[in-house]
């Protein structure tokens, strides 16, 4: 038994891959393959770290036996006509020449600059998108844009109805529904297994990616110009840590796919950042529970259909969004004792009748 153990002990230890026998494993590969030994090797460096690291996390989760809807998944190899291309270049596998990327290889881009770089870079990633158009995405250390004080905080909520409910009317956002030309759109049906795709399939797979990328543009220009003005009007934010992805596995998932939640908050937190303002993330739980008044919890959460919010402690009847958006204010202790008619951070939560 013991032997047995130990056999299979070092089997499973030959099978881990670290950085060194990637490294190694990929010297012999370039040296006995022809058209792997043409490009060059800092890329392909870079992506055997990327899977070992995503193999490393997945073989984590399993070890800490999280559930299986929470671990990373293995990392898979995809079909070369389904997967785009991306390369990930260091900083000794390219450098910056009169306004030109000098890529490892010989490779010299021409690009369109959308910014200048605020310092400089320590990695590139060139990649292609669903339309075939290229993209350069530099990593540089950005330094920070300090606003003038506005002597005002405010607490978002995320929703579906709305994409973000405030504590500032003036400041809510509607769901954009700019997903609704999309889902308009016919689609061709896919061709059954083992058979070509048609030319009419391609065009319109073609015409879809097109569409769908107008609809992400549209979202990430909203979202971007809402976060701007809330980081603007307000020197403190304190954001529901909310992740919306459980919300695909629901009846709402077309609804919450066309809110963009996660798009927006990751708007507001960059935006945030950028000008360093104050930003607090709140954890969910039991938001929509408590009384932003008195800070009474109910003894049972509240059911979708039901908008309205009302305090069997203090009698207090308010927007479900709005009570919990305020909600975001006080657990991030952003609003002093006596303000507004909410409970000082810290009090102790009753229990409502």
């Amino acid at each position: 038994m013991d032997d047995g153990w130990e056999n299979r002990l070092a089997i499973r230890n030959k099978l881990t891959c670290g950085p060194a026998q990637l490294d190694k494993m990929l010297t012999e590969a370039r040296a006995r393959t022809p058209w792997l030994r043409e490009g060059a090797s800092v890329p392909q460096q870079q992506t055997i770290r990327d899977f070992a690291r995503a193999r490393t996390k997945a073989l984590k989760d399993i070890a800490n036996r999280l559930p299986v809807h929470q671990r990373a998944g293995m990392p898979r190899c995809r079909k070369k006509r389904k997967a785009l291309p991306t390369l990930n270049y260091t900083r000794r596998g390219f450098r910056l020449k009169d306004g030109r990327p000098h890529l490892a290889g010989g490779i010299v881009l021409t690009v369109v600059w959308s910014r200048n770089l605020p310092s400089a870079p320590s990695s590139v990633r060139v990649y292609r998108d669903s339309l075939g158009h290229w993209y350069t995405s530099f990593v540089a250390a950005a330094e920070v844009q300090p606003l003038p004080a506005a002597s005002a905080v405010i607490g978002v909520d995320w929703g579906v109805c709305e994409t973000a409910t405030t504590t500032s009317a003036a400041h809510d956002l509607p769901h954009p529904q700019h997903g609704r030309t999309a889902a308009r759109k016919p689609a061709r049906r896919k061709p059954p297994e083992g058979k070509p795709e048609s030319r009419g399939y391609q065009h319109a797979g073609r015409q879809a990616a097109k569409l769908h990328k107008k609809v992400a543009r549209q979202r990430q220009d909203t979202a971007r110009k809402w976060a701007k003005k809330v980081v603007r009007d307000h020197d403190a934010v304190a954001v529901e840590d909310f992740r919306p992805t459980f919300l695909a596995r629901t009846t709402m998932a077309r609804k919450a796919a066309g809110a963009a939640i996660a798009a927006t908050k990751r708007a507001v937190i960059e935006m945030s950042r950028k000008h360093g303002r104050d930003i607090r993330l709140v954890h969910p739980a039991h938001t929509t529970m408590d009384c932003a008044s008195c800070g009474a919890r109910t003894k049972h959460a509240l059911p979708l259909a039901e908008r309205t919010y009302t305090c069997t402690a203090c009698g207090l009847v308010s927007s479900r969004d709005k009570n919990s958006a305020r909600v975001m204010l006080v657990r991030a202790g952003l609003i002093p004792a006596g303000a507004e008619g909410v409970r000082p951070a810290g009090a102790l939560l009753p229990q409502a009748a």
